[in-house]
């Protein structure tokens, strides 16, 4: 057990975020929310949608790029259709490191192949291409956000777009770029609760799980109750990103499931205790660019790096989401179950306050040792 030093409580933070859970979302507000999501929907099934601001674009995932989207492109750019590749993709492409880079774009090739072979490091082949770069759109890094938002590959094609002709815009959407840069800290502070079920567990047969989900968003999150945790003074408190290999199919590649089983377990032994299931697959990446990330693992990078050269951060995750959780919960003072000191700054940052740090560590299974060295090395983890 380690012995956190006391933190003042951000009073005027925490009554913010539970107003703005609890409070009615303005229609116009809903709209600008509900704008966004419809534009991560929109991307993930190969639909362009126009990014508004300072120089409107129009914006396609590279990964779900087909003919349809790019005949949309071709009638409505206003000058030349460039791919934007996320930091470190970028990098390994062209050999420039920045935040994010645009790629001009060959005619004569076959776009949908041209595209997602600069975008996924795991396609076969490059196709003889040596990419040349072009000045980077104003709005390329909110473009970037749309297409992680999707859970694609950080890459999308983008063209500049003259002005917002409703009769030309062929019923595209238009969502505004300001929205875009607001809707992660939305999606996380307006969470509600949805459904709750006692759920006895093998390790823990006085269990609960109470699901949330923000406003007009198909994503839940669930926390899992272990006794009365709401009762006691600082209950046991784990931050779970789900790991589908890791948790239901017992994958040796990480330590998931054993954290997730023995986090259950400690707390049934303690009386109480809430895991915090957030659907964060991947650090945030989402399952199949967790797969990608596995492959370049397999050709020899670590775990920071396999995200990096698909174009994502060591850590996506938003963990506040598990802060608006445990407030909805009544939880305002926890002991957190964890190796990883980021997570401590993360819930003391969102208000909660950690009381004690609690070791959560599992040995190496032979397997994964190499993941786990990289997790104290790189990540920070205490897990010497």
């Amino acid at each position: 057990m380690t012995a956190l030093p006391p933190r003042d409580h951000d009073a005027d933070l925490m009554s913010d975020r539970v107003s703005a859970r609890i409070s009615p979302l303005p229609d116009p507000e809903t709209l600008r929310v509900r704008r966004v999501h419809r534009a991560i929907a929109d991307l993930r099934r190969g639909t362009p949608v126009i990014l508004n601001g300072a120089a409107p674009l129009i914006v396609l995932g590279a990964e779900t790029a087909g003919a349809a989207g790019l005949e949309d492109i071709a009638a409505l750019a206003a000058g030349p259709a460039c791919l934007l590749l996320a930091s470190g993709r970028a990098e390994t492409v062209t050999g420039v490191g920045a935040t994010v880079i645009a790629v001009a774009t060959p005619k004569g090739l076959l776009a949908p192949a041209f595209l997602r072979a600069l975008a996924d490091p795991t396609a076969e082949q490059m196709l003889g291409i040596h990419p040349k770069t072009v000045p980077v759109p104003v709005l390329a890094d909110a473009a970037i956000l749309l297409a992680k938002l999707a859970r694609l590959l950080p890459a999308a094609l983008v063209a500049p777009i003259a002005a917002l002709d409703a009769a030309r815009l062929r019923d595209l959407l238009v969502v505004e770029v300001g929205d875009v840069w607001a809707y992660p800290a939305i999606a996380a502070t307006r969470l509600v609760r949805v459904a709750e079920a006692s759920v006895p567990l093998e390790d823990a047969p006085d269990a609960r799980i109470i699901a949330f989900r923000a406003p007009d968003a198909g994503i839940e999150h669930l926390a899992i109750l272990v006794g009365r945790p709401e009762a006691a003074e600082a209950p046991l408190v784990r931050l779970h990103s789900e790991c589908f290999t890791g948790d239901l199919l017992g994958s040796l590649r990480c330590d998931c499931g054993a954290q997730l089983r023995g986090a259950i377990a400690r707390m049934a032994a303690d009386g109480a205790g809430v895991l915090i299931y957030l659907a964060q697959e991947g650090r945030g990446i989402g399952l199949a660019n967790k797969l990608r990330a596995y492959t370049m693992q397999d050709r020899g990078l670590d775990t920071i790096d396999a995200n990096r050269a698909l174009g994502w951060g060591a850590d996506e995750r938003n963990f506040m989401v598990a802060a608006t959780m445990l407030e909805e919960l009544g939880i305002p003072s926890i002991r957190l179950l964890t190796n990883n000191p980021d997570k401590v700054a993360a819930m003391t940052s969102c208000g909660i306050r950690v009381q004690t740090r609690e070791e959560h560590a599992f040995a190496p299974n032979g397997v994964n040792n190499h993941y786990l060295d990289t997790k104290m090395r790189r990540f920070g983890h205490l897990l010497g």
